[in-house]
């Protein structure tokens, strides 16, 4: 009996996805229930499982585009397991004599992103990955770069001499979908950009005394991010215009703060949202912010977490980014861009003191957000950040106990 595994239905706006690799080879062997394959959408990566345990055969290749109910493999139910092939949920512990006597292996199988192909020549040959120039993204070995080493054993990966290749490539559908909205959102949006710089010493000193206890109490690390998003969220509540976006003729305005977060994940950025992070403690943002970059560096997002939001904070401090001008993640209207955090020299009352700044910058759609309020939120952003003890009631303590 043969059973076909078709392209399922991922979302409603989704018409098709690519194939990008193959988990069972063709004409491997398949239990119940386990991957065979990656998908890529517009919006997020996912795999599909075989329905039934037996030999799969591949329709698709890598790299295809495929329509939502398109075949993409079947499996043959009437084939004979191998020897080899254990039951996918049977898990042998390793012999203490296999470990010692087996060769260490300068990278591990499980690390190696090849193609099928280029994985088999490499088993065969006895060819180290490491000594392989991947031409692929993030690292992805093609059969080509297996052979370029073995024609070139003595040239040291990463390094080259007087070449002239170019390669195309293809757009991955996330990267398309990407592209499409940030064109979209520099022509429909009237953006500018607001900054303001913010004097990270008060909140640095708080994580340096409290850092221990909090993750002891929290089996969380307290990052810069949790102060963040707190200060944004007060701050929206102050100017709801930054947490709105324009419909139509109408203009939405949200009672809550979802929260995205741009994060940079192996295919490309996405931005999954914290829902209601204005109800959510310092720790629960934190290990939201954990849990949701976790799943984007692993290709786990659902579309579900990466839908909605209201407002986005993006950091390219993480990559030494010192000013910029962030684009709107549409159809929101604002979104804080957090840089480099660098020690400059600051004229207080009087005399220069070196203290470690951050540059902020809000980029805002001008057609629902006014000057006063951009550079307001921006303001209040910092007064919050500069006072941490401000976040405990949105405002200054002293002026919320004198309900000034």
């Amino acid at each position: 009996m043969s059973v076909e595994i078709k392209v399922p239905t991922v979302g409603e706006s989704i018409s098709e996805v690519t194939l990008v690799k193959w988990i069972k080879p063709d004409g491997g062997w398949a239990d119940r229930d386990e991957v065979i394959a990656e998908l890529e959408s517009e919006k997020a990566t996912f795999e599909i499982n075989a329905e039934q345990a037996g030999a799969v055969k591949h329709v698709a290749k890598e790299g295809d585009t495929l329509s939502i109910g398109d075949l993409v493999a079947t499996i043959d139910t009437t084939a004979e397991r191998p020897a080899e092939a254990p039951k996918a949920e049977v898990k042998s512990e390793p012999k203490p004599a296999q470990t010692t006597s087996a060769p260490a292996s300068p990278m591990p199988a499980s690390d190696i992103k090849a193609t099928p192909v280029a994985a088999a020549i490499m088993a065969d040959k006895k060819v180290d990955a490491q000594q392989v120039k991947p031409s692929g993204s993030h690292g992805r070995i093609f059969k080509q770069d297996v052979l370029d080493a073995l024609n070139n054993p003595g040239r040291k990966p990463g390094v080259e001499m007087f070449t002239r290749n170019e390669r195309p490539e293809k757009m991955s559908n996330l990267r398309k979908t990407v592209s499409r909205r940030l064109v979209e959102a520099k022509n429909t949006t009237a953006m500018l950009t607001t900054f303001n710089e913010v004097d990270m010493g008060p909140i640095m000193e708080l994580r340096k005394k409290f850092k221990d206890q909090f993750k002891n109490q929290h089996s969380v690390n307290l990052g810069f991010m949790s102060f963040f998003t707190k200060a944004c969220c007060y701050a929206l509540q102050k100017f709801p215009a930054v947490n709105a976006y324009i419909d139509g003729e109408n203009i939405i305005y949200h009672d809550y703060c979802d929260v995205s977060i741009a994060v940079s994940a192996p295919k490309g950025l996405v931005v999954p949202v914290i829902r209601n992070a204005e109800s959510l403690s310092m720790a629960e943002i934190e290990k939201a912010v954990v849990d949701l970059a976790t799943k984007a560096k692993n290709n786990k997002l659902t579309l579900e977490e990466m839908s909605g939001g209201t407002f986005t904070i993006t950091n390219g401090g993480i990559f030494g980014s010192m000013m910029s001008t962030p684009i709107i993640n549409i159809p929101q209207s604002a979104i804080l861009g957090m840089h480099n955090i660098v020690e400059r020299p600051m004229a207080v009352n009087g005399q220069v003191v070196i203290k470690p700044m951050m540059y902020v910058a809000l980029s805002y759609d001008h057609r629902i957000i006014d000057g006063r309020e951009s550079v307001g939120f921006l303001v209040a952003v910092k007064q919050y950040l500069e006072n941490p003890s401000w976040l405990l009631f949105g405002q200054d303590p002293v002026e919320s106990l004198l309900e000034l």
